[in-house]
């Protein structure tokens, strides 16, 4: 049983994986507290939390949490991104409906598989852009290619130009850091609004061959997209599209790097890069707790009574490294284990519609990486990797690694 104490939760994402090993303890569905005091509840059990992902009564509307309907969450609460905005994660039934088919268009399997040479091609550029690092320099892989890549993918699919990729990703960067103070969590909302309509307005004068494009002729036609819509839409799309993949790539690396063994299994065809991929997306997971969903009424769960209204985190970081479903070693890497399952990518009616994109990058991107720098080294010890600033996402803040010998490709 859960105790009725709160457990705060570390706003820097210090050791999200101890966190969640003590809440973890205190059983399935934990009271939590967030930023500004505010009560809520994490599901850290796999079992539990497939349950409640399937469960109509928890919901993603904001409207069903009594606090903010009722203007009682200030709009400079540092998690305020989460429930403000307007797409597919903040509506259910028919609206979610809607929204989501509009979107899932770009995520045919026609369409993601017609992105490979385009994902190819960045990747290959981006490592030719390594290579002429200095012998020996240290680089951070993470802005450098980790984060490079899934942004400029998701960018060329949604239109955004060069010259407005920085500020239209910035709002997507910030929203997941929990240690935002109450100025730049409001000024982060302001920010990301103003980027998006000012290239939604861009589009709307000069559309092209895009997926922009494509959502505003859907707000001007039939299918009834609100201003607020399409920028929320867009919103998601540019941050889910670049941040998990990210970190999924991040830890990829870390985890093969510490394992020699298995990064040899991968590179030569024993173990596929799609098992790799999913294996780190289990003890991994991308997304550590992420907000929200809310009790439309009083409901048991994992023998918790979740009273009605108030807002749950699913706590993906724990449920892939459940002992009940993984066993005693659930902590531990190994691309070899049978048994990889995993809701890093969610469950149900908002389970996540870009993954096979993502693990199509991670296909690629992955032995392109070690394939063109074998000898590639994290260049600092594990303890002194910083966490990114935040109990929703899981990845480190910097990956400074030493290249090493170049293979060049043929």
């Amino acid at each position: 049983m859960a105790t009725a104490c709160p457990f705060a939760l570390d706003r820097t994402g210090t050791d999200v994986h101890a966190e969640n090993a003590s809440l973890r303890a205190q059983g399935p569905v934990v009271p939590v507290e967030l930023p500004g005091g505010v009560h809520a509840w994490t599901v850290v059990d796999h079992a539990v939390a497939r349950q409640m992902l399937n469960d109509s009564r928890f919901v993603k509307n904001p409207q069903a949490w009594p606090a903010f309907a009722n203007g009682e969450i200030p709009p400079s609460w540092p998690l305020i991104s989460w429930v403000v905005m307007d797409n597919m994660t903040t509506h259910d039934g028919a609206d979610h409906s809607r929204l989501r088919r509009l979107v899932s268009q770009a995520f045919t399997p026609r369409r993601v598989e017609a992105c490979r040479p385009m994902i190819e091609k960045i990747t290959t550029e981006l490592l030719d852009r390594l290579a002429a690092t200095p012998e020996g320099e240290v680089v951070d892989l993470k802005g450098k290619f980790a984060y490079a890549l899934p942004a400029a993918v998701i960018c060329d699919m949604f239109g955004v130009p060069a010259e407005r990729r920085a500020e239209v990703l910035k709002g997507g960067e910030v929203t997941t850091s929990t240690a935002l103070t109450e100025e730049e969590a409001a000024a982060n909302v302001a920010h990301w609004h103003q980027a998006l309509g000012d290239l939604v307005d861009a589009k709307r004068r000069e559309p092209g061959e895009d997926l922009t494009s494509v959502l505003i002729d859907a707000a001007d036609g039939e299918e009834r997209l609100s201003h607020e819509e399409l920028v929320g839409t867009l919103f998601l799309m540019l941050g889910a599209g670049s941040e998990t993949v990210m970190n999924l790539l991040c830890h990829a690396v870390k985890n093969l790097k510490a394992n020699p063994d298995q990064l040899e299994l991968a590179m030569s065809g024993k173990v596929a890069w799609e098992e790799v991929a999913e294996e780190v997306m289990r003890v991994q997971s991308p997304i550590n707790q992420l907000p929200f969903r809310f009790a439309v009424e009083d409901v048991e769960l994992g023998g918790v009574r979740i009273p009605a209204g108030q807002p749950i985190l699913m706590g993906f970081g724990a449920t892939g490294r459940d002992p009940k479903l993984h066993g005693a070693d659930a902590d531990r890497f190994d691309i070899t284990r049978p048994n990889k399952t995993h809701l890093s990518l969610g469950h149900g009616a908002h389970y996540c519609m870009g993954a096979p994109l993502a693990r199509m990058e991670a296909a690629i991107a992955l032995p392109a990486l070690f394939s063109r720098f074998p000898d590639l080294e994290i260049a600092v010890p594990d303890e002194a990797l910083d966490p990114m600033p935040s109990f929703i996402m899981n990845g480190p803040l910097t990956l400074p690694v030493r290249l090493g010998h170049e293979v060049v490709p043929a």
